[in-house]
């Protein structure tokens, strides 16, 4: 059966679509049914079943006689530290923690935040709170004490658990004393803290609140599954860069196992026991869904990288690994291959490893240029297939059915809509265009299994961000196309979120962070091209009147004050002073506009522009410092 079969089966009867995808998770009580839809348009499915993702993703393949299967590799360059840990012994590891969790009162409907990283104790975190029916909320490490401690007041935790540090080329990331200043920060505090202690820096406990994750494991009773609702929450999520009030995606139980099963198998054409390898990182959601819980509940084995595509210690890094553990299949960022492009451009480390197991290469995060994915085939002789998803769906709005039946790849395009997904390119008054013609996209609704139900405490903000713009639809933030053969092409987003080196970021969190500089008076931020990283920010400063302070020194402030409140994961580095920046006359400043001067690519006059001299100033502003070449 091709695609198109597929599709029009879902189509034609979604809910035997989905209750037939549903069979191949173990269920407590199965589901009556898929779709609930009393709440339109908020929806759930499967809610009536009862079921525990840890049970699926590790004990029932322990139960099944594969428990001496390799579930977990990890490789860490930077460490120099490689090690495998099977089935029955993460399920031994995750019940032990679980035990101990639920000794200090962690049960279900629990929150815990959890701020690791990328060692095989983060996923054994996710899954201790998944066994007990605990609501995790992973952060990731490199985000600053401020944003960490907004989140834990969004979620109030009960617990967090923690590493020591984490580790970057050349240099130790101090995990521990922004942990304590966050929850000095948070109004919310607490209960305990439990501390993975890494060898590379041993942290001071705060006596009384803070545990040892060895040393509270001792002597406690192994905890089993407990079984939750199907619409109960899996884990909370923060849409990355977001300050101020976070926006916390909600992942229900049930139907993120049915989707996440369904999609290692007809997306990434990978079975059980097979080694699959997402490079990324467990903050994110491509962490959560492609390292954590997809391959596992899968029965595949997944690899936890911890190391870079280049510098740990050279571009060949991501070859190393696919050549030794014998990955099937890849999932990376753009990002990453440009590094190695960049860094070996005729593919010459490739020539010392074997990716004869590799079957394809998986692109996400951002948008894959077409010289990234030419140069990425011309290298290896895979498929390179881009597909295209979000946070708040949490798997593929659009890829390539490659388990089901590869399509012509298009570069530059995502391919097709995945079974769930009624994919609309709609005009501002909600219309649905013609193929070929640029407009907002939209998915009718309901959206399928695996996707956000609803933001964490925020009903009122996830109907205004998502289902109000377009009523029956939900509003994905992007613009694009549809062309004769059903393919997508995503073109912008609609709003002003950027993606760095495939970290999904919010420019209008960096202005928050520059106007709270006491010289500035007004500012904003961009997202310029960079041939490495997609996208990179860049700041406007207005000083205020009266200040005669050197402009270099005002700029690097700003620079270190983003870092600090943000986290070196937004990568600014660039922050210019201006006299005043482009506004239409209602006041509203002319981002898009900035950003195509920065681009050199060619631009309309807009007509509501309140004084057009000012573009030529941030032409040259920006010609300063490297960018607005000549379109």
């Amino acid at each position: 059966m091709g695609y198109k079969d597929v599709y029009a089966r879902w189509q034609a009867d979604p809910e035997a679509f989905w209750l037939e995808a549903a069979e191949a998770i173990d269920w407590v009580e199965k589901p009556g049914k898929a779709l609930f839809d009393d709440n339109a348009p908020l929806y759930e499915w499967f809610s009536d079943a009862t079921v525990n993702t840890c049970w699926n993703a590790v004990d029932r393949h322990v139960e099944r006689g594969r428990g001496e299967q390799t579930a977990i590799i990890h490789d860490s360059p930077i460490t120099g530290s490689k090690r495998e840990i099977s089935y029955i012994e993460l399920r031994n590891r995750v019940a032990m923690l679980a035990g101990a969790l639920r000794a200090k009162g962690i049960g279900k409907g629990d929150r815990v935040i959890i701020y690791m990283p990328m060692i095989p104790e983060a996923l054994e975190a996710m899954l201790a709170c998944a066994r007990l029916g605990a609501v995790h909320s992973v952060v990731f490490g490199g985000f600053a004490a401020n944003e960490l401690a907004v989140r834990i007041d969004d979620c109030t935790p009960k617990a967090i658990i923690a590493a020591s540090c984490g580790l970057e080329p050349g240099r130790v990331v101090h995990y521990k004393p922004l942990l304590d200043g966050a929850i000095e920060q948070a109004a919310h505090k607490p209960d305990f803290c439990v501390i993975f202690q890494r060898e590379q820096e041993v942290a001071h406990l705060t006596e009384g609140r803070d545990v040892n994750w060895h040393d509270f494991q001792d002597g406690v009773e192994p905890a089993e599954c407990v079984p939750v609702a199907g619409n109960h929450p899996a884990y909370i999520l923060y849409t990355s860069g977001t300050t101020g009030a976070p926006k916390g995606v909600v992942r229900p139980t049930a139907g993120h196992l049915v989707a996440l099963n369904w999609s290692m198998k007809n997306i990434y054409n990978v079975e059980p026991g097979d080694v699959f390898w997402a490079a990324s990182d467990v903050g994110w959601v491509v962490g959560h869904s492609y390292i954590c819980y997809g391959p596992l509940i899968h029965g595949n084995t997944t690899v936890v990288f911890e190391g870079k595509p280049v510098g740990t210690p050279d571009a060949g890094t991501f070859w190393r690994v696919i050549s030794e553990h014998k990955v099937r299949s890849f999932f990376t960022a753009p990002t990453a291959f440009r590094a190695v492009k960049r860094e070996d451009p005729k593919g010459e480390l490739l020539g010392k490893y074997d990716l004869s197991h590799l079957n394809a290469i998986y692109l996400a995060g951002e948008r894959a240029d077409p010289d990234t994915i030419e140069w990425t085939q011309a290298m290896t002789g895979k498929p390179v297939y881009d597909h295209w998803w979000q946070t708040e769906t949490g798997w593929s709005i659009a890829g390539n059915p490659v388990g089901i039946e590869p399509l012509p790849v298009k570069i530059g395009s995502p391919t097709v809509a995945m079974p769930g997904y009624d994919v609309r390119i709609l005009d501002e008054g909600g219309h649905e265009l013609p193929p070929g013609e640029l407009g907002a996209i939209a998915i009718k609704l309901p959206l399928p299994p695996g996707t956000l139900p609803t933001l964490w405490n925020a009903e009122d903000r996830f109907r205004k961000s998502y289902l109000t713009t377009f009523p029956g639809h939900y509003e994905t933030g992007d613009a694009g196309v549809k062309d004769a053969d059903g393919y997508l092409w995503i073109m912008a987003r609609t709003d002003d979120v950027i993606n760095v080196a495939g970290h999904r970021l919010s420019t209008g969190g960096m202005e928050e962070v520059l106007a709270s500089h006491p010289d500035v008076a007004e500012c904003a931020v961009i997202g310029v091209a960079d041939p490495l990283k997609g996208q990179a920010p860049v700041g406007f400063l207005c000083l205020s009147n009266g200040v005669n302070r050197p402009h270099e020194e005002i700029s690097a402030e700003c620079v270190k004050l983003v870092r600090e409140r943000i986290g070196p994961v937004a990568a600014f580095k660039l922050a210019v002073v201006v006299d005043r920046l482009p506004k239409t006359r209602s006041g509203k400043i002319l981002r898009g506009i900035m950003v195509r001067i920065a681009d050199g690519t060619d631009y309309k006059m807009p007509a509501t522009i309140d004084d057009p001299a000012i573009l030529d100033e941030i032409k040259g502003a920006l010609q300063a410092i490297g960018y607005a070449k000549e379109g």
